[in-house]
């Protein structure tokens, strides 16, 4: 069996399905009679081979643009696949791009919430996908309501790499060294691509700001994440806001310097009301960070009772949660036991041998 794995739209590995592969990829291990070859632009030949588990890569002469890779997609796709004889075809990215495969069964990956404006477009792929992989519940429920049959669905949650993100007690300085960065403690974080107004950050500044103005604690806010739709407005929220020196906005941030920069925090806030998942809110935890969340999209079935919720859009009472986790040591080592406990539900190898057995079971359909 020839599996085919669609590295494009993975952005290089910095985007949440690049993430995704490359944790995927690293825990598979070795099935008999079984080839993975992964195709994609050339410059990530390298990119995602763990070392041991992906035979070969193709690249393809296409122009590194999200433009460029659509128009590949429409055009060539389908040749490209029936060219390769592959089996079945693994599209990590599936959202990005909208694969719609005919002869050969696509095996669809949907870690993110499906936008409105692309539902009906969306809704015509899902149907001519051979199954779908849903990252969670919510996600699943969502797609189920395009009118989608829910047994073509499988829900494979994200697993969390504890060899990467674990509790690092023994780091005890005021200043985390991170490069290029050199943020002084203690500091909240927020791991999550600048897109307004979806993520939610304008209304987490405005909290800080009170949370500043009520309590009168120096407690810094790290915005962690590459800038998307509408930044200028959330840098615009952090110009005016009267702690701007204390919100720092650090761009993108590399995957594997992120659990320092957990690690070393005060604690973790997801105030996104559009997460179809949630990854650092279990990778937080996996850091031994209390972690606070929006009660919203599927952060709620990922986090279950190991984090403190608060209405996104109600300033007054996500400003209380930060200051009740901040302060509240009994509530702390609560969230902190009960995250740990959370993140044992998710492994990447548990789920790396879930997405093989559905890729198995859909060639064997063919």
């Amino acid at each position: 069996m020839l599996i085919g794995i669609d590295t494009f739209g993975c952005n290089h590995g910095r985007s949440g399905s690049g993430s995704y592969l490359v944790s995927l990829l690293k825990n598979v291990s070795p099935v008999k009679d079984c080839e993975i070859e992964l195709f994609g632009l050339e410059t990530d030949r390298y990119l995602y081979d763990s070392g041991k588990n992906t035979d070969s890569f193709v690249g393809l002469p296409v122009y590194d643009s999200l433009f460029a890779e659509k128009l590949w997609h429409f055009f060539s796709l389908r040749k490209f696949i029936r060219k390769r004889k592959y089996d079945v075809v693994l599209f990590p990215a599936s959202m990005s791009f909208l694969p719609v495969v005919k002869k050969v069964p696509a095996v669809l990956v949907v870690n993110d919430l499906i936008e409105k404006s692309s539902k009906h477009r969306v809704k015509h792929c899902l149907k001519k996908a051979a199954a779908i992989i849903a990252a969670s519940q919510y996600i699943k429920k969502e797609i189920v309501s395009l009118g989608i049959d829910s047994s073509k669905v499988e829900v494979i949650h994200d697993g969390v790499d504890q060899n990467l993100f674990f509790p690092r007690q023994n780091y005890n300085g005021d200043v985390v060294l991170i490069q290029p960065f050199a943020i002084k403690r203690p500091y909240i974080i927020y791991p999550s691509s600048i897109r307004h107004p979806e993520k939610k950050h304008v209304e987490l500044i405005k909290a800080y700001n009170l949370f500043r103005q009520k309590t009168g604690l120096a407690c810094k806010l790290v915005l962690a994440g590459s800038e998307s739709i509408s930044a200028d407005i959330v840098q615009k929220a952090v110009l005016e806001s009267p702690y701007s020196s204390d919100i720092i906005l650090t761009g993108y941030f590399p995957h594997q310097n992120l659990p320092k920069l957990y690690a070393c925090s005060d604690a973790c806030i997801m105030p996104s009301v559009v997460e179809g998942f949630g990854l650092p809110v279990l990778e937080a935890m996996a850091c031994g960070v209390p972690v606070m969340c929006a009660k919203a999209g599927a952060l709620p079935e990922i986090a279950g009772n190991a984090a403190a919720f608060f209405d996104a859009d109600n300033t007054e009472q996500t400003a209380a949660v930060i200051e009740q986790v901040l302060t509240d040591e009994n509530l702390r080592k609560k969230l902190i036991d009960s995250g740990t406990e959370r993140v044992k539900h998710f492994s990447w190898v548990k789920t790396a041998e879930r997405t093989m057995e559905l890729i198995k079971n859909v060639a064997a359909q063919k």
